[in-house]
């Protein structure tokens, strides 16, 4: 990767220009059976879509703050990387009443109509697919993301020394995101080209850094897995060998 990247965006974009073609993230959901692949090119392209519906349909601005209410996800993924492509701030699980946006799945809906801004809605079903109606209150994000641009360029430029995120209480530069993103995949032992299997869930740094931004820091990839309790021993040392992953995080 490129030693001068300062954000998740700029790893984001050094990835695509090494190799577009290359897994990037790779889903399951053992609740429901849903895999997904995702490489490099098709990552970017959700990306600069989200970033897209962001800057130019709701006016997001850098300094601007969004509260994520997802679990771990393809498309939480999608969200994390196209706030730091404009510059919004995220908090996982932050208090919608005090975000500029909100972006819920099912169960955080109820609790995100209190933001006072935008609220955008995820399904979270398999294949991406609209609610059957929007929630009151929200867009729905499959019906709103397809028709944006498949290029994003930010009106402004994003600060890598401003805040991006907000986890564990700890608010984080795009720098220090990247640097810690960078540490923890030396602590892994994650090489570039390595697969890590995560299943733990995006309400920390160790789930947001196993499951997004080591790899993504790295040149690796990651088997983000939902609901992996509900696989068993078996279906786990078999999606380890199909998945040829090099590092596995089950706890």
């Amino acid at each position: 990767m490129n030693a001068s990247d300062r954000t998740p965006a700029d790893l984001l974009r050094s990835a695509l220009a090494a190799d577009p073609a290359r897994p990037l993230v790779t889903f399951y959901d053992d609740a429901t059976g849903e895999r997904v692949e995702l490489s490099v090119a098709t990552f970017a392209n959700w990306v600069a879509k989200t970033a897209n519906l962001l800057q130019g349909e709701l006016s997001a601005a850098p300094g601007d703050r969004l509260a994520l209410l997802l679990p771990a996800h393809w498309q939480t993924a999608v969200w994390l990387l196209a706030c730091s492509s404009v510059g919004v701030t995220v908090e996982l699980g932050g208090d919608p009443a005090d975000a500029d946006y909100v972006v819920a799945g099912p169960e955080g809906l109820a609790a995100g109509l209190a933001c006072p801004g935008d609220r955008i809605a995820l399904s979270l079903a398999p294949l991406g697919r609209r609610f059957p109606a929007p929630p009151a209150g929200y867009a729905d994000y499959a019906v709103e993301v397809p028709s944006q641009g498949d290029r994003f360029a930010p009106f402004v430029p994003v600060d890598p020394d401003a805040p991006a995120l907000v986890v564990d209480g700890t608010e984080l530069t795009g720098t220090q995101l990247v640097e810690r993103a960078r540490a923890d995949a030396d602590a892994l032992g994650l090489a570039p080209g390595g697969r890590l299997l995560s299943g733990r869930p995006y309400d920390s740094w160790s789930g947001l850094a196993a499951g997004l931004y080591a790899p993504l820091a790295t040149g690796g990839s990651v088997v983000l897995c939902r609901n992996l309790d509900q696989l068993g021993e078996d279906g786990l040392a078999k999606r380890v060998e199909s998945e040829r992953v090099t590092v596995s995080l089950t706890d």
